[in-house]
């Protein structure tokens, strides 16, 4: 699923100009015909680690689950755990 959403990214990247002249010109027809993929709608954050689309936290760019084991094992700095 990771390797699915880098593609997503670069595919979007790659049509980013073409659908905004698209859009600013107004040729909905044109639009249509680009890849489902290349759309920023599409793209969806994951854990960075595990790949879990739920519960992610854009700070760290992990997942909650992931957050949780790392700060219970000191490997992020500033955060104490209280009564999780």
């Amino acid at each position: 699923m990771k390797a699915r959403e880098v593609k997503r990214a670069k595919m979007c990247a790659k049509y980013a100009e073409k659908r905004k002249a698209l859009k600013e010109a107004g040729d909905w027809q044109a639009l249509q015909k680009l890849p489902k993929n290349s759309s920023p709608v599409r793209l969806h954050n994951r854990c960075s680690i595990t790949g879990r689309p739920k519960g992610y936290m854009r700070i760290f760019g992990i997942s909650r689950i992931q957050f949780r084991e790392m700060a219970s094992h000191g490997l992020i700095p500033g955060v104490r755990k209280a009564s999780w």
